[in-house]
């Protein structure tokens, strides 16, 4: 039987010289991959107590809205700022060139809500590190990260350490 590491396509030098480039869309595109990724997700999170799902645009919305569908959770997007319509919350934070900034609705998180945040890629965690802060701004509790793939030569789990982070794939590289 295939696994997901079986579905992602592995590009060499991209998108410089000397960099493995993991792309999902192998996994997305082929029916027993999509399935095998959110499956892996959803048996992470079987004996976590959460009430909703959270997901940066776009991938962590593609693999965390089935997720919060099958277990009838709702679903809370992180978005790239100026995307989201009503008030919402910011949190500037640093890329490898440059920096970004992200948005959550204000109004999306009660103060006490269990939260699972589902990405498709754990690299340096600076950006997962950025949600966490607007979640708990909110005053929601990361119960569970979960990530598709992981790059471990990258220590983002490093900077996650104080929470209780799962993935389905984990690359020795970055």
């Amino acid at each position: 039987m295939k696994k997901v590491e079986d579905y992602v396509r592995s590009i060499p030098d991209f998108p410089e010289p000397g960099i493995i480039f993991r792309d999902i869309t192998t996994i997305l595109q082929d029916p027993d991959g999509l399935k095998l990724a959110v499956d892996g997700l959803l048996e992470r999170l079987k004996d976590v107590e959460y009430d909703v799902v959270v997901g940066p645009e776009s991938r962590g919305f593609i693999f965390g809205v089935p997720v919060a569908y099958e277990r009838h959770k709702g679903f809370i997007p992180v978005r790239k700022k100026g995307k989201l319509p009503c008030e919402t919350i910011s949190v500037k934070y640093d890329l490898e060139y440059g920096s970004a900034e992200l948005e959550i609705h204000k109004d999306a998180l009660k103060p006490g809500q269990k939260v699972v945040i589902i990405d498709d890629l754990l690299a340096t965690g600076g950006t997962m590190e950025a949600i966490i802060k607007l979640v708990e701004k909110l005053g929601g509790e990361v119960v569970r990260i979960c990530f598709v793939m992981e790059l471990a030569g990258l220590k983002g789990r490093e900077r996650l350490k104080d929470y209780s982070v799962e993935s389905l794939v984990v690359y020795d590289g970055k």
